[in-house]
């Protein structure tokens, strides 16, 4: 079993499931394409079929052979990283001794975090303030601006209207003073006419 450890067994692992992939969507590639599959001295391969056939190999192999640990402690304790390695359980203080941590450096790191943690945090809460504010007002007040803007233009464009009539009524009114004027005038001549001849 030391073999499906080794980095060796990880890497053809890893090829062959990439490869298997790649033929897999070629073989896509060419049925949606409506594309002729390659024949090879003579023989007519499905692309998707050995391709899918692969995969299902590979994920049958991977599922009975179990996930790896994904650990770091080999940067530690070197040696962690190969499976043969003869490497002293960490109770008994062989190997490389661990190391000392520096309680203030320790405490002054996490101390300068707490500062950064609360500084976001404060601005989270202004954000979310800014997230709360009620906006639903703005848009009603825009939509009441607008319409007092269209009754003001409308007003205007009433009083431009009522502007030209009223040039209109002083015109008629200048035509009726001219009019009544020979009116009387008319009848002044008319009265002294009929007066005339008894006087």
């Amino acid at each position: 079993m030391a073999f499906t450890k080794s980095p060796t067994f990880k890497y053809i692992k890893n090829f062959i499931i990439g490869v298997g992939a790649a033929i897999v969507m070629l073989g896509a590639l060419y049925k949606l394409q409506s594309w002729e599959m390659p024949t090879i001295a003579g023989i007519k391969f499905d692309l998707i079929t050995i391709g899918l056939g692969v995969e299902a190999l590979l994920f049958a192999l991977i599922g009975i052979l179990g996930p790896d640990p994904d650990y770091y402690w080999d940067k530690l304790y070197p040696g962690l990283s190969s499976y043969d390695a003869d490497v002293q359980p960490l109770s008994s203080g062989g190997g490389m001794a661990p190391a000392q941590l520096n309680g203030e450096v320790v405490e002054q790191q996490l101390g300068g975090m707490l500062t950064e943690l609360q500084t976001m945090s404060k601005s989270m809460s202004s954000l979310k303030a800014l997230q709360d504010a009620d906006f639903s007002g703005t848009g009603e007040q825009i939509r009441q601006m607008g319409n007092f803007y269209a009754k003001l233009n409308e007003a205007m464009a009433d009083l431009a209207a009522t502007s030209e009539e009223t040039k209109a009524y002083k015109q008629n009114m200048q035509s009726l003073n001219g009019n009544l004027t020979t009116l009387n005038s008319v009848y002044g001549n008319m009265i002294s006419a009929m007066r005339g001849p008894n006087a």
